[in-house]
């Protein structure tokens, strides 16, 4: 795409998805288009691991979308100094690039909300691919409306002023289970997230491209000869 930033709201049958694209990198553009259920495969049968995120970790609204990591780390501690003890997780934002993942750790954030509509509205302004956050969000009803595309590990009406303090950007964090270095590739949509190492991206895409590839020429061979089986014995997937 020419465009160095193009963002697409579309509803397909009641369903909103959002694209984020930024030009110039492939890769990205073949981890937009790939399942995320084949790139989950892919990195289990090269390198027998699992990098993605745990079942809790859900959309705000069904998405698809892949970008580099921005990594944000909040470490929880009572304290009295107000939103300027989070002053750095405001920064990353203003300074990431477009096309980036806002990816979030807040230590025992399930009932804290680590993000909400101001928040989605500046990462929507700056061109962000989406926001992962381990988590919960607020503002739903906002972040819905502005479509952009948010997955954390629940909903709750809290803040984390005053409750936690930020303790770095670009820094690696185990955000629902699965480590995320800065710069790695997230992909995900309705299967949920996976990231994909940077040094490892060009082999997995590559494998998640051919495993998609089966999976769809398996679909019409099932449905002409009614038989999961068969199909399974002349591909090799399932």
């Amino acid at each position: 795409m020419k465009a160095a930033l193009f963002v697409a709201a579309a509803s397909v049958a009641g369903v909103a998805l959002l694209l984020a694209q930024s030009g110039g990198d492939p890769l990205l553009e073949g981890f937009r288009n790939v399942e995320v259920a084949s790139v989950a495969d892919a990195m289990e049968q090269l390198y027998g691991q699992k990098l993605y995120m745990h079942h809790e970790m859900r959309p705000v609204f069904t998405t698809k979308f892949a970008g580099p990591a921005v990594t944000v780390l909040l470490k929880k501690e009572e304290h009295k100094d107000g939103s300027a003890a989070s002053q750095g997780m405001l920064d990353a934002i203003d300074a990431a690039a477009p096309g980036s993942v806002y990816v979030m750790k807040l230590e025992d954030g399930a009932d804290i909300a680590g993000m909400g509509g101001l928040m989605a509205t500046a990462m929507k302004a700056r061109g962000f691919a989406g926001a992962v956050i381990d988590a919960a969000v607020r503002d739903v009803p906002q972040i819905r409306k502005l479509q952009f595309p948010v997955y954390s590990i629940g909903v709750a009406p809290s803040t984390s002023v005053n409750h936690y303090r930020f303790a770095g950007v670009n820094v690696p964090v185990t955000v629902a289970g699965a480590l995320v270095n800065a710069n790695d590739i997230i992909s995900a949509d309705e299967d949920g997230v996976v990231v994909i190492p940077r040094a490892k991206a060009a082999e997995i895409l590559k494998k998640a491209q051919d495993l998609d590839n089966t999976e769809h020429t398996m679909i019409p061979f099932i449905e002409k000869f009614r038989s999961i089986r068969e199909a399974v014995a002349k591909f090799g997937r399932i």
